[in-house]
Formats: structure tokens, C-alpha cells, sequence
């Protein structure tokens, strides 16, 4: 096995069980590790800190094990997936008003690079980076080993946006399955794995969407960046007396009229409009008692955190300028590298430009099918806020 040795003082975040090791923090390579090959960690007297698998960017290694077990070996990924699932079933995240939730969450379940997404019967397999893609064929094994019967397919989708070529196309990498249809807190959803963004629907907000349709009853809603509508379902459902859906993407429009039409909602499907946001909030002139600013990541890595903060806090300004007097904001960074304080700090620097009064009802985050590993704070990278507004 490849051995990396760390630097005299650089080891401390892998004895507190952070799963990176950066490149800086490398005194030695013993061999000459490509993507994905299995690294024995040591520190400067020779210790072993753990294992993972070798990445050619920044982050060195991520580690699979702090100890010196068998990362190769099937049984190492069938306890792995099976523990992931086990924790989602004690959790009955999936019951029978609900279908569809992530299996894996990356580092949150302490297989660093991997998302798993459930869509009843169908798992998503998502790689973000080429070293984890490298176990595919123990991840796709375990998966079998988990599920049983109930799994009808593994669809692979590599991360959008990603510059690692060495990753193959989408494709199914086990059965088949035509797009299909999916049940979140009783409400029904098309989920179109293969073209939709991410993988499919944006699970991650659940509750948050459950906590909204008790605020939309009689309210006039805006659901900005809305993709499939998930917010506008749950709105109409509430008893809201308009609900306007805009996106920019146009597939993504005529699945969120899909999305309202299955759900007995036709009407608001008439309200689903391609669009700019930023342009419709210009515009909007103090129509709506709720606004939902659901944006996609406005940054990839931290060279662009400053442009993401920027954008943050000119669409929650227009936001501010257009909500009617005791309306309320429901706001979103899913911007891993704005974290909390940040995201917050700039919503405040929005409020105070705006000259709004405004007060926190609720912080949002993640759900528990999205697990934050306490011991690596950047599996956290949905950060919410509910604001009234004055």
C-alpha cells in the first residue's frame, strides 16, 4: 500500500476525525499514487492516522478509515451503505407519505465524495470526484446487498459542472428505470434523474417546505429559482391565494406545471413563467406576502466567495424592496463555502441597505438525510432563514 507521512503538527484535524488531509500537510509519498489509489496515512514518528483514497487536487486524501482496515474489501462497503440506510430507516425518514431521500451524504456519512439519492426503488449515484469512482463496483454491490428487492435501478450522474473528465457519462450502471414519480410528505413529484438538475429534485428541502406551507395559507407566494416547484406545491396545498413560479429554466417550468397539475393544483400552473429573477423582483412592485429565494450555488470554490456574497445580498435587497409590509422571507445559500455567519451577515447588510425592519423567525438547514459529520463542519451547506419583514 501507497504510505503518505504527514508533517510534524499537521495531523491534529485527522486525530480529531476531520476526513481531509490537504496536500500542504504532506512531508512524504512513498510511491507514486493516481486517483483513487488506496493511501496508508502515517505521522512523523510513523503512527498510522488511517486510510483513504488519493486525489490529485488539493485535498490529498480522503479518508475512508482511522484505522488500518481494509477499504478495498466488499464487506468494509456493505457496512458502510448498510449503516447509512440503517440510520435513515431508525430515523423513518422513508414511510409511506415519503419515497425518496439521500441514502449516502458524502462525508455526513463518512464515505467522503459519494451521493446516494433514493427515488423510490431507483438510487442516483452521484461521484464528486474520480477517486471515489473508482469503488464503484463495491458501491454498487453494497447498494444491492442494503436494498434487496426494493432497488429497481443505480443510475450514475456525474456532479454538474464537473472538470474531472475521467468520469464517465450518465448511464445506468445496474437495471433500468424510466423517470418517474415520487412521494414526499404524501405530495407527488416527477423526478427526472437523467436531465433535471443535481439528481433530479432538490430533497434537501423537505422540511423546509413542510415549515412553509404553514405560512402560505391566504398569502399571495412567489417561489423564485423554483425548478420543479416543490415550494409552489406545498403553497397551493396550504390554501395560498396565488402562487407564481418562475425559473429560468424552461424544461424545468413544464415540470413544475406537471408538478401543480398531478397534485389537483391546475390553476397555479398557469402562474409558472420562465424568467429571470433578479428582473422580476425589479418589477414585482409589492405584490407578494411571501417570498421564497431558493438560488442555485452561487459559488464552486473560494475564489468566487466574494462574488457569491455579493449576489447573496443584491437578490435578498430586491427581495426586501418588493415584500409587502408583514411578509415574509424565506431565504437560502446552498453555497458551501458562505457558511452560516456569512450567509447571515450579508442578509443583514441587504436588510440595512433596504431600510427594512426585520426580525428572524426561524433558522433552516439540512435534514437528517443530509447528515453533518460533527467532526467535519462542511458537510453543512444549506444554511435558511425566515424573516419578517416590515
Amino acid at each position: 500500500m501507497i504510505q503518505i507521512q504527514v508533517k510534524k503538527g499537521r495531523d491534529k484535524s485527522l486525530k480529531r476525525s476531520h476526513p481531509w488531509l490537504f496536500s500542504g500537510a504532506i512531508q512524504t509519498i512513498h510511491g507514486k499514487p493516481v486517483n483513487g489509489d488506496v493511501i496508508q496515512v502515517v505521522d512523523n514518528e510513523e503512527n498510522i492516522l488511517g486510510v483513504g483514497y488519493f486525489g490529485t487536487g488539493s485535498i490529498a486524501v480522503r479518508m475512508l478509515a482511522f484505522d488500518n482496515e481494509n477499504v478495498t474489501g466488499q464487506s468494509f462497503w456493505n457496512n458502510a451503505i448498510q449503516k447509512a440506510y440503517h440510520r435513515r430507516v431508525s430515523l423513518h425518514i422513508e414511510n409511506s407519505q415519503t419515497n425518496c431521500f439521500r441514502l449516502v451524504h458524502g462525508e455526513g456519512d463518512n464515505i467522503p465524495g459519494l451521493i446516494l439519492d433514493y427515488y423510490d426503488g431507483v438510487v442516483v449515484f452521484q461521484a464528486h470526484n474520480a477517486g471515489i469512482y473508482t469503488f464503484k463496483n463495491q458501491i454498487i454491490e453494497a447498494v444491492k446487498y442494503t436494498l434487496g428487492k426494493k432497488l429497481k435501478a443505480i443510475f450514475h450522474k456525474p456532479k454538474e459542472h464537473s472538470l474531472d473528465d475521467s468520469i464517465p457519462p450518465i448511464g445506468f450502471m445496474f437495471g433500468d428505470a424510466e423517470t418517474g414519480n415520487v412521494l414526499e410528505n404524501g405530495f407527488s413529484f416527477k423526478v427526472d434523474w437523467m436531465e433535471g438538475q443535481k439528481t433530479g429534485f432538490f430533497i434537501d428541502q423537505r422540511n423546509n417546505r413542510n415549515l412553509m406551507f404553514q405560512y402560505a395559507k391566504d398569502k399571495t407566494v412567489l417561489n423564485t429559482f423554483c425548478f420543479t416547484g416543490g415550494f409552489s406545491v406545498y403553497a397551493a396545498a396550504a390554501g395560498a391565494k396565488e402562487v407564481v413560479s418562475i425559473d429560468i429554466s424552461q424544461p424545468a417550468i413544464e415540470v413544475c406545471k406537471h408538478n401543480l397539475q398531478q397534485n389537483g393544483f391546475d390553476s397555479f400552473a398557469n402562474n409558472c413563467k420562465v424568467a429571470d429573477t433578479f428582473n422580476v423582483l425589479k418589477e414585482s412592485g409589492n405584490m407578494f406576502d411571501l417570498i421564497i429565494l431558493d438560488p442555485p450555488s452561487f459559488a464552486k470554490s473560494m475564489k468566487n466567495k466574494n462574488q457569491a456574497t455579493k449576489g447573496y445580498r443584491r437578490l435578498n435587497e430586491l427581495a426586501f424592496n418588493q415584500i409587502k409590509s408583514g411578509g415574509v422571507l424565506f431565504t437560502f445559500s446552498c453555497t458551501q463555502v458562505v457558511d452560516r455567519q456569512l450567509f447571515e451577515d450579508t442578509v443583514l447588510a441587504a436588510a440595512i441597505t433596504a431600510g427594512k425592519s426585520v426580525k428572524i423567525l426561524q433558522r433552516l438547514g439540512q435534514p437528517a438525510d443530509h447528515a453533518i459529520n460533527f467532526f467535519h463542519p462542511e458537510s453543512e451547506y444549506l444554511k435558511g432563514l425566515v424573516l419578517w419583514v416590515e
